[in-house]
């Protein structure tokens, strides 16, 4: 039988879409096959349904999605009763659970429903899908003691209707009452209780959604800034001295079109960073000669400037009444969510109450949910030497809101924070060091010349070598300042990797540094190693690489059956290149007996069943080899390459390995999230003691 949890509520405004996207994220970890199930359903675009299709890769037909719209159910309820909507919409959600692992169900929002006992008609549906029911309670501006009560009663509300209540949460409670409320619910209730706190970020709107809402004109910005949250008004009428002291970070600047003094006063204390701003809303359809405008656009470029025919007052008011809406179009609201809710809610807990039985297949989604839930269990600080790149600043948003490790960007700090402002991000919680001027460089000057003196390197020398970001990173990495370090965005992998080499060297048991990527097929996660560093490893040198790579494979949670690849299997072909593979495969042998491993064997025999059955039929590792190792580079780079771009693979990495402390090269066309999955493995990777 199809599992499914019912997120539901008592009253509006209770912010249920975090709790909604929070849930999906849990279950999307465990299973490949997630539905979902909207039994009542207000006209217009349903955007977190828009948000959880583009968010989790849904495939889902959004006509299956919907049971019925509110006025439809209204007058199906009022003409045949509750017995008869009922049914009806029972029906509907077995035509989705009939087709998915497990269904997340979306329950009314008690906004303009009309419907009578709304909270027991989202009751009684939760019993009649089978459903295991998650209330969510608003807390809104009540007080501690009015919020706790209205939890008690919520749960013993939906408790006596039967229903299979496996948590409740609190949403948007008052930040200071949040521990207290926490503590005495979890003391009354008898399931798991989780408090969030309100959020300021997730309540703000988008500069986009306020154009929309007023009908705006868009004069200047981009995509990036229109993105912004708005998450205070200042308006102004002072004269610009004063108004520039009224200026707070985040906030949307309101004045009438015709103040140019105040347009180019507050985009040039934006592009100074001080404060970052999220744009110009230009009043009473006036605006700034062409002259300013061109000036507006370079002194903040993407910055917006909005235009609106009404005066202050009226826009002041509907600015006031407008809330943020998590929505495709809002990916970072959608990653601060989800940091909201991992930070309070008990993920372990709440996934063990779910029920849900984890899929054996492991999808590319649920490989990269495991690196993030990984990484948070043991904090890391990763250095980013690329701190004024555009991918490494958007991964480094991400990653912060994630709450995935603890963050040190390199570069000079006016140069970070302005393109950050630019960029309409926030690096709350990062540091940022300047190694031109950073404290730190006399002391890795003097560590480095000590380092290489054997090559003539002196402390005058190294004084310049390590204002190199990527030699200071490393530096910082190798004197405990920071765990692991992640580069390569925008510098090549030499650059990279070869301070890694001379400062922070190879573990004891390691004769090199190679490297693995995790290979995610639709249904599986393969382990190909080496295909980034080195060019024709000796017998040696490969089963030095199989052995890392099966270290590798466990740490990530990959079962290592460990497949030796060449061009023939078994005792099949003869030659150099075969007798190597076999070489290194018996010195694997000999060094771990406890590893599963096979070689020389061909790839076709290595993963696919129905070949291994002819070719190795006795092989435990044949047709199920999950860590393949090539003979070579020029083998390994373009078979992975080859399966990435013709299956349709996600590539991560490469992951080096075999270092004393993790260092990751990016590719130079590595995407946000690639960024964003390297330096998750490079904390997971930290975690581990090194055996120095």
């Amino acid at each position: 039988m199809t599992r499914s949890v019912y997120v539901t509520g008592i009253d509006r405004g209770d912010g249920r879409q975090v709790i909604e996207l929070g849930v999906m994220e849990l279950l999307t970890r465990q299973v490949d096959r997630v539905g979902v199930f909207r039994p009542l359903v207000h006209d217009g675009p349903d955007r977190l349904f828009d948000l959880l299709r583009s968010r989790y890769r849904l495939t889902q037909d959004a006509a299956t999605v919907y049971g019925m719209d509110y006025h439809e159910a209204s007058a199906l309820q009022a003409e045949k009763g509750t017995d008869e909507l009922v049914s009806t919409l029972v029906g509907k959600f077995h035509e989705v659970a009939r087709d998915y692992e497990v269904v997340l169900v979306l329950g009314s929002d008690f906004a303009d429903t009309q419907l009578p006992d709304e909270l027991g008609l989202n009751a009684r549906l939760a019993n009649e899908f089978g459903a295991s029911v998650l209330p969510v309670v608003g807390g809104g501006t009540q007080s501690a003691e009015s919020v706790r009560a209205e939890a008690r009663n919520a749960y013993r509300a939906y408790e006596a209707q039967g229903c299979d209540v496996i948590a409740l949460v609190v949403n948007r409670v008052n930040p200071e009452d949040r521990d207290i409320i926490a503590e005495r619910l979890d003391a009354r209730i008898p399931v798991p209780v989780y408090a969030l706190p309100e959020e300021p970020a997730l309540s703000a709107p988008t500069v986009a959604q306020i154009g929309h809402a007023l009908g705006a004109e868009v004069l200047l910005g981009d995509d990036a800034g229109l993105a912004r949250d708005a998450l205070d008004f200042v308006f102004g009428g002072a004269m610009l001295p004063n108004f520039l002291n009224a200026l707070t970070p985040g906030c949307l600047v309101v004045t009438p079109g015709d103040r140019a003094d105040l347009v180019v006063g507050s985009l040039a204390a934006h592009s100074a960073g001080t404060p970052p701003i999220a744009g110009v809303l230009l009043t009473l359809n006036e605006r700034p000669g062409k002259d300013i405008l061109r000036l507006a656009d370079r002194l903040a470029p993407g910055t917006p400037v909005l235009s609106v025919p009404g005066n202050s007052f009226p826009t002041a008011q509907e600015l006031f009444a407008m809330e943020g809406k998590l929505n495709a179009a809002t990916p970072r609201k959608a990653e601060t969510a989800l940091g909201l809710f991992e930070r309070y809610v008990d993920a372990s807990t709440l996934s063990d109450r779910l029920s849900v039985a984890r899929s054996g297949r492991v999808t590319p989604m649920m490989f990269e949910h495991k690196l993030i839930e990984q990484s948070r269990t043991n904090l890391r600080k990763v250095v980013l030497p690329e701190g004024t790149e555009e991918r490494v600043l958007r991964a480094a948003d991400v990653l912060l809101r994630r709450g995935v490790c603890e963050l040190v960007l390199l570069g000079e700090e006016e140069a970070v924070r302005k393109k950050t402002a630019d960029l309409g991000l926030s690096l709350d919680g990062a540091e940022v060091i300047n190694p031109q001027t950073s404290p730190l460089r006399e002391r890795f000057a003097a560590a480095y010349a000590q380092l290489r003196a054997h090559k003539g390197m002196t402390v005058e020398l190294a004084h310049d070598v390590v204002t190199d970001v990527n030699y200071f990173g490393t530096l910082m990495v190798q004197e405990g300042l920071a765990d692991g370090m992640v580069s390569g965005s925008v510098h090549s992998t030499a650059a990279t990797i070869r301070p890694a080499f001379e400062i922070i060297k190879t573990k004891p048991d390691a004769k090199i540094v190679s490297s693995v990527f995790f290979m995610c097929l639709a249904d599986k996660v393969l382990v190909y190693g080496d295909c980034a560093v080195n060019p024709d490893p000796n017998a040696e040198q490969l089963a030095d690489i199989a052995v890392q790579s099966a270290a590798t494979a466990e740490q990530f949670g990959v079962d290592p059956r460990i497949a030796m690849l060449s061009y023939s299997t078994g005792t099949s072909g003869s030659g150099a290149d075969v007798d190597k593979v076999r070489e290194a495969t018996e010195l694997v042998r000999s060094r771990r007996t406890d590893l599963k491993i096979e070689g020389p064997i061909q790839y076709d025999a290595a993963v696919e069943p129905s070949v291994a059955a002819t070719k190795l039929p006795d092989s435990e590792v044949a047709g199920q080899a999950s860590v393949l190792i090539f003979p070579d580079l020029n083998t390994g780079n373009n078979t992975y390459k080859a399966v990435q771009r013709s299956a349709g693979a996600i590539a991560v990495g490469p992951v080096l390995q075999g270092l004393r402390k993790p260092v990751n090269d990016l590719s130079r066309g590595a995407l946000v999230q690639d960024i964003v999955n390297t330096v998750a493995i490079t904390a997971i990777q930290a975690q581990t003691p090194s055996n120095v």
